[in-house]
C-alpha cells in the first residue's frame, strides 16, 4: 500500500456527512426532525457516493456498491429484520400487546405507580423489541396516572421512555440488538448476558429514584385490566429460546407459528387474516431493511475510496489501550446517534468501523456489541428530537425538552456503560 492509501481520504466521507446533515439540516429548518424520510436521505447520499471518484467507470463503482449492499452480514440482518417484523405484527394482532400491558398493570401497587409503570415498560419493551411500540402502548396510561395523582406529566413520560429504552437495548427481536450482534459477529445470547448485568444496576437505580420522586403519590384504583396469559406466551417463548442460544431465525419462525396458532384458536384472525398480519409485519420493516442495504453499499464505496481508513486512523491515533478502544467505540456510536436520532441506523453506520477497532485492540465482540447498543440507546432516549421523545411529548401535549431531565434510565444506562469500561465487563463463557 502507498502512504496515501495508508492515510485514507477525508473527502471520501462526504456521502456519510451529507446523510447526517440531511437529518440535522431539515430538522433545524423545519422544526421537525422527522421531516426528512430516512430512505430518501440514504438514496441521496448513495448517489453522491457513486458520483465521486470520476477516474473510475460507473459500472465499476456500481459493482463495489452492490457488493457492499449484498454483503452476507447485511443480507442476514435484512432477513432477521423481516422475520422480527412479521412476528411483532402477528403477536400484536393476536392480542399479545394488550394482554402483556394489562398483565403488568394488574400488579402495580397504588403507592408505587411510577416504579410499577417503569417495570411494566421494561417487560413490554423486552418482549416486543420496540421502544416506539412501548411508548405508544404505555404513554396514554402514564398520562392518566399523572392526571389522577398530580405527578408531573413530564416525569410520567420520562418514566415511559425509560422503560421503553430498557427493552430496546436488550430484546432479542429489537432491531438495535440484531444490528449490534450482526456487525460484531457474535451471538445474541452472549451479547444479552454481557449487556444484562451492565444495565441491571441502571434499572435498579432508576426504580429507586422514581420511588423517591413520587413517594406519597397514590390513586385508589387504576381500573380493570383483563388479560390472558396464553396471549403473552409467544413473547416469553421467544425470549427464553433466544437466551438459551437457539438460532435467531429458528426462534423467530417459531414465534410467528406459535402466535399464529394462538390467534387462530382464540379467533383473533382467520387464516387469511394471519397471512395479512405476516405481510404487514414484513412491510413494517421494509424501510429499515432497504436503508441497511443502501448503507452497506454506501459504506462499500466509502471504504474503497479510503474514507473508512481515514476515520479508523483518526479514531485510533489517540487510542493507546484496550480501554481507549472501548471508549472510541462508545464515542463513535454516540456521535452517530446524536446526529441521526436513530439508534438502529447509528449502529449500522458505525458497526463495521467498531468491528475494525475491536479486532485491532482485541476487544471481545460481545463487549463491542454491548457498547454499540448501550451508548446508542442512551442518547436515543435523551435527544429531544428522537422518535421516542417526540411521540411521548406529542401524546402528552408537552415539550420534549421538559421530559429530558426525567429520562432517568437513559442517563443511568450511559453511566453504567462508562463504569463497565473503567472497571471491566462481566465475564461469561461464550455459548
Amino acid at each position: 500500500m502507498t502512504n496515501q492509501e495508508n492515510k485514507g481520504s477525508l473527502a471520501a466521507l462526504l456521502p456519510l456527512l451529507i446523510f447526517v446533515l440531511l437529518f440535522i439540516g431539515t430538522g433545524t429548518i423545519t422544526g421537525d426532525f422527522s421531516s426528512m424520510p430516512i430512505n430518501v436521505a440514504i438514496i441521496i447520499a448513495s448517489a453522491v457516493a457513486l458520483a465521486m471518484n470520476r477516474k473510475e467507470k460507473l459500472t465499476a463503482k456500481l459493482e463495489i456498491f452492490t457488493k457492499g449492499a449484498g454483503h452476507p452480514n447485511i443480507m442476514l440482518m435484512v432477513v432477521i429484520f423481516i422475520l422480527a417484523g412479521a412476528f411483532a405484527q402477528t403477536a400484536s394482532e393476536m392480542g399479545a400487546v394488550e394482554s402483556t400491558v394489562n398483565m403488568g398493570l394488574s400488579f402495580i401497587p397504588s403507592n408505587y405507580l411510577m416504579v410499577g409503570l417503569f417495570i411494566v415498560g421494561c417487560f413490554i419493551s423486552l418482549s416486543m423489541g420496540t421502544s416506539m411500540g412501548t411508548v405508544a402502548a404505555l404513554a396514554p396510561i402514564g398520562i392518566g396516572i399523572a392526571e389522577q395523582t398530580g405527578i408531573p406529566m413530564a416525569l410520567a413520560m420520562g418514566t415511559v421512555i425509560s422503560g421503553a429504552m430498557f427493552g430496546d437495548n436488550l430484546s432479542m427481536i429489537s432491531d438495535t440488538t440484531i444490528a449490534a450482534v450482526r456487525t460484531q459477529h457474535t451471538k445474541m445470547s452472549d451479547k444479552f448476558k454481557t449487556n444484562f448485568f451492565i444495565v441491571l444496576p441502571g434499572a435498579m437505580v432508576t426504580a429507586i429514584i422514581l420511588w423517591f420522586l413520587t413517594r406519597g403519590n397514590s390513586v385508589e384504583t387504576l381500573g380493570e385490566y383483563p388479560y390472558e396469559f396464553i396471549q403473552v406466551l409467544p413473547y416469553l417463548v421467544v425470549l427464553i429460546c433466544a437466551i438459551i442460544g437457539i438460532h435467531v431465525l429458528i426462534v423467530l419462525f417459531g414465534g410467528i407459528i406459535l402466535a399464529g396458532i394462538i390467534g387462530l384458536l382464540n379467533g383473533s384472525f382467520t387464516g387469511t387474516g394471519l397471512i395479512q398480519a405476516v405481510s404487514q409485519g414484513v412491510l413494517n420493516m421494509e424501510d429499515i431493511a432497504l436503508v441497511a442495504i443502501f448503507i452497506g453499499g454506501m459504506i462499500g464505496i466509502i471504504q474503497h475510496n479510503g474514507g473508512i481508513q481515514w476515520l479508523l486512523n483518526a479514531v485510533t491515533s489517540r487510542i493507546k489501550t484496550k480501554k481507549g478502544a472501548e471508549f472510541g467505540i462508545a464515542g463513535l456510536v454516540s456521535t452517530a446517534d446524536i446526529a441521526t436520532a436513530n439508534n438502529t441506523i447509528s449502529i449500522i453506520m458505525t458497526g463495521p468501523l467498531a468491528k475494525n477497532i475491536a479486532d485491532e485492540y482485541n476487544v471481545d465482540p460481545r463487549k463491542s456489541a454491548s457498547l454499540l447498543d448501550i451508548f446508542s440507546g442512551c442518547w436515543q432516549g435523551l435527544v429531544p428530537y428522537g422518535g421516542q421523545m417526540l411521540a411521548a411529548a406529542s401524546l402528552a401535549a408537552i415539550s420534549p425538552v421538559s421530559i429530558m431531565p426525567y429520562a432517568i434510565y437513559p442517563m443511568t444506562l450511559g453511566i453504567c456503560g462508562i463504569i463497565a469500561i473503567l472497571i471491566g465487563f462481566p465475564k461469561f463463557k461464550k455459548s
